[in-house]
């Protein structure tokens, strides 16, 4: 199995600080608005390798942090007249939903930046006297000269760094390329009390301070956007290992951005589509193969037209999967698991994984119109399509159920005691209405239950209906 380190720009053989064993830090969201489409893909791609390498039999240990006070969130709450915390709790739960509507597993450990004061200070503490960083009027900052080997991730050197390092207003650097760890408190700010004097920290030391308490040195994967490489995970490198005099992360993974119009999808570019706008209009798992039909380290470009043909795929997928069993006893297909396997250990190669699930689709189709044995085939695509976490929606209606009684008793149908029947009702009732030439109202009734995310289907057996 290979992995692309960017740390080295490179391929690399991927192995374990322990065998069996993977802990993976991930840089979750600054919290100070929604999440746009961009955020969904990191959250993603992640996922999916947390997935594949669980199913390739590790235990796998996953964080993925909440920054939730930095100068962004300070800002955002200042124009909104709310408190930091208020904004940065209702961003989160938002960005929470979202990645979970994604079919993003919860991760194991979710850390936030404003319960980690304290190990913040004590790595700053530390930097300090190893002679690292300094304090400067309620500020303290990392000397970047005094890390020889600042730049190897990114690929910058210091001397081409000089040139365009300046000192912000307010800032009270020794040298333009040092960077904050602490900054003293201002007026309507966030603040703790610090032995620098009250103040918050600056954003890389918060990365730095949770992803070494919870997984410790030399932890296995940390993941991010490539937006992240300069300065954040430069930064958390050379804190990180000038505190501790240890390697600090393996393998650097990045994926590659969301673009849209050219531009890479970011507030600051004022180039957004809202994640949960897009989830609401095509659908969370046509947004989820969206993503994987790019390779992670790729930038993509955002467009409606592939994620409506994403979200006609997936009806296929479930039409296909609807075909078969729902209890499935016979082995998965081995050329099958096999070739996804063989696609998904060269760094997590999704395009090529996605490809493999649809082959099975084509397969199982026609060994099912030949009169053929199909059963191999639907536990293949189970077993990939449950690591790339393309996931059907479940069949249950009970959120729908006053939604579905009150379409019923519009069209003067009883509803039902379930949701479920009240469905039925409404295909009954459809019935009739066919039976009598009623088109109107049978298509009526069809379209009402699409909006609800109900989809009928004629056969010969007559209406059947599944979830969108």
């Amino acid at each position: 199995m290979k992995v692309f380190n960017t740390l080295g720009r490179r391929y690399e053989e991927f192995t374990t600080r322990e065998s069996g064993k993977v802990a993976i830090y991930l840089c979750g969201p600054t919290v100070q608005s929604d999440p746009h489409v961009g955020h969904g893909r990191a959250a993603v791609a992640f996922d999916v390798i947390r997935r594949y390498l669980q199913w390739r039999g590790n235990e796998v240990t996953f964080v993925q942090n909440v920054t939730d006070v930095e100068d962004k969130i300070i800002a955002a709450a200042q124009e909104r007249n709310v408190p930091v915390e208020d904004l940065a709790r209702e961003m989160t739960d938002r960005f929470q939903a979202a990645y979970r509507a994604l079919g993003a597993l919860v991760p194991d450990v979710e850390p936030r930046a404003t319960e980690h004061i304290a190990e913040m200070q004590r790595m700053i503490t530390i930097l300090i006297e190893r002679g690292h960083a300094y304090e400067s009027d309620g500020d303290v900052y990392f000397i970047v000269r005094s890390f020889p080997r600042y730049g190897e991730l990114s690929g910058h050197r210091i001397d081409e760094l000089i040139s365009g390092a300046r000192v912000e207003p307010g800032e009270r650097k020794r040298d333009p390329l040092d960077f904050a760890l602490w900054k003293a408190a201002k007026p309507g700010e966030p603040r703790w009390d610090s032995p620098w004097g009250p103040g918050r920290p600056g954003w890389h030391i918060e990365c730095s301070a949770m992803s070494v308490k919870y997984l410790g040195n030399g932890f296995d994967i940390h993941g991010g956007g490539t937006d992240l490489i300069f300065p954040h995970h430069e930064n958390e490198i050379a804190q990180s290992e000038g505190a501790t005099g240890q390697r600090f992360a393996r393998y650097w993974l990045h994926n590659g951005m969301v673009n849209l119009g050219g531009e890479k999808m970011a507030k600051s570019t004022g180039q957004v589509i809202g994640l949960e706008e897009a989830i609401d209009r095509f659908t969370p798992m046509a947004i989820r193969l969206f993503y994987l039909r790019a390779h992670y380290r790729t930038p993509q470009e955002y467009s409606e037209a592939l994620l409506a043909d994403a979200k006609a795929s997936v009806e296929r997928l479930w039409t296909f999967r609807r075909r078969g069993p729902d209890e499935l006893s016979a082995e998965p297909d081995e050329a099958a698991i096999e070739r996804f396997q063989e696609a998904m250990d060269d760094d997590f190669n999704t395009p090529e994984a996605v490809g493999v699930l649809f082959d099975t689709v084509r397969e199982g189709n026609r060994r099912i119109d030949a009169g053929e044995e199909a059963g191999p085939i639907f536990s293949a695509f189970d077993e990939i399509a449950g690591v790339l976490g393309l996931i059907p929606p479940p069949e249950s209606l009970d959120e729908l159920k006053m939604n579905l009684a009150a379409l019923a008793e519009e069209l003067g149908v009883g509803p039902g005691a379930t949701a479920e029947e009240t469905v039925e009702r409404l295909i009954d009732a459809r019935r009739v209405a066919r039976d009598e030439r009623d088109w109107a109202t049978a298509d009526s009734v069809r379209e009402r239950l699409d909006d609800l995310g109900v989809v009928l289907e004629d056969t010969a057996d007559g209406a059947r209906w599944h979830r969108r």
